[in-house]
């Protein structure tokens, strides 16, 4: 599955003057108005899958209230285009009306909106309930970034707890409509390197912490360490338990996203850094997978100009090398179609700073990584289908 995708990010941020602005990267990257030219865009790069969701907080306008009037027009477009869209119903926030992830609400009205988009769009089958549940809970709830901007541990896990059971609140109740639906969990593919031996316990910390979105959605059983800070910061043993005995009955696709940023290093002082690319998307992917045992998708990747073209080769590399290891892996994913805007901050700073991060630039003019990623399609698609099988998973495995 080679895909794309359109950055439709929309966290909420506190400016220095103290007000509060909704970051919408779709209005910022001109997709309100281009949409019909991107889709087009995704055609010409003989792209067949894409990373695509409507602006959540803009279409779930109150309990049982929706309005379908952009994603009306943008999915049917993609069909006469025969583009499949793996749905992306929740990125990076809410709408106002349900505040930010510490809501407790936030499950089960997110269960109402995803069983509305199926009854919809019934012939949809690729979904991403919530996209990188991990990195949504760490900005808003650890590191005081986005939406609530809280910066503690309890607050953490809170954001966690009501994302993961969002999510699998959601897969169910999209099965109800589709029961050939396929669940591409986009996540954040982690690691955390220590400076030092002193920094060894922490680090190793970090390394367990890493997967509890995913050992959350896909009931997998977590150490005692990550049990006991669970419970030290505001999950119950009940809440616990609820993920144990309702495990996703339908298709999983464990998808890892990887960046250069996604390697930390771990400081004496107790902070992190940025550690670049160290192990590398093989190294932890296969991690990743050696824990969950799911079919794999590159869901996410991209570095500015001019290491583009070279970060694409890199990635494309290391898929391959996994696939030819024996790994399930299923797609790759260049993200996003157009540059974005103010990533250079992770958003914080509403400056309007253009990332050269996509296929195109935002005058819809392709770039140098956009050539070379429609280049590797044309090279390997017949040779891909030519060695492709078929492997069906289902995410109760660990029962």
């Amino acid at each position: 599955m080679f895909a794309t995708g359109i950055e439709n990010s929309y966290p909420m941020i506190t400016l220095p003057d103290g007000s509060r602005k909704r970051v919408d990267e779709m209005e910022k990257c001109g997709h309100y108005k281009y949409w019909k030219e991107d889709f087009n865009l995704v055609r010409e790069m003989g792209i067949e899958f894409l990373r695509y969701g409507p602006p959540y907080y803009k279409t779930h306008m109150a309990p049982g209230q929706y309005d379908w009037s952009f994603t009306d027009d943008t999915f049917n477009y993609m069909r006469q285009l025969n583009i499949e869209p793996i749905v992306d119903l929740c990125h990076f926030g809410v709408p106002d009306w349900l505040g930010d992830f510490q809501n407790e609400d936030l499950p089960g009205y997110f269960e109402e909106y995803a069983r509305a988009f199926a009854t919809r769009y019934p012939y949809i089958r690729f979904y991403t309930p919530i996209n990188e549940i991990f990195v949504a809970a760490a900005f808003s709830g650890q590191y005081g970034w986005w939406n609530e901007c809280k910066s503690d541990d309890r607050s953490f896990v809170t954001a966690l707890k009501n994302m993961c059971k969002a999510n699998v609140l959601a897969m169910n109740a999209i099965l109800e409509i589709q029961p050939d639906a396929v669940f591409i969990q986009s996540e954040s593919s982690e690691y955390f390197h220590p400076e030092s031996p002193d920094c060894d316990p922490l680090a190793t910390f970090l390394n367990q912490r890493r997967f509890l979105s995913l050992d959350l959605s896909y009931g997998y059983p977590i150490s005692v360490v990550m049990y006991e800070y669970l419970l030290e910061n505001g999950m119950t043993k009940k809440e616990y338990q609820w993920f144990e005995s309702n495990v996703i009955k339908g298709n999983c696709i464990m998808g890892n996203d990887y960046y250069v940023t996604n390697e930390h290093m771990v400081h004496e002082d107790g902070s992190t850094s940025a550690a670049g690319e160290i192990f590398g998307y093989y190294v932890i992917t296969h991690q990743y997978y050696s824990r969950y045992k799911l079919p794999i998708m590159h869901t996410e990747t991209n570095i500015a100009e001019p290491n583009s073209v070279r970060w694409l080769q890199t990635q494309w590399a290391n898929v391959r090398r996994l696939k030819r290891d024996g790994i399930p892996i299923h797609g790759f994913t260049w993200y996003s179609l157009t540059d974005q805007v103010d990533w250079d901050s992770a958003l914080r700073n509403d400056a309007g700073r253009v990332n050269s991060l996509g296929l195109y630039d935002l005058d819809r003019k392709i770039r140098p990584v956009g050539e070379a990623y429609k280049r590797l399609i044309d090279q390997w698609k017949v040779a891909l289908e030519n060695e492709s099988y078929v492997l069906k998973f289902k995410s109760g495995y660990y029962k």
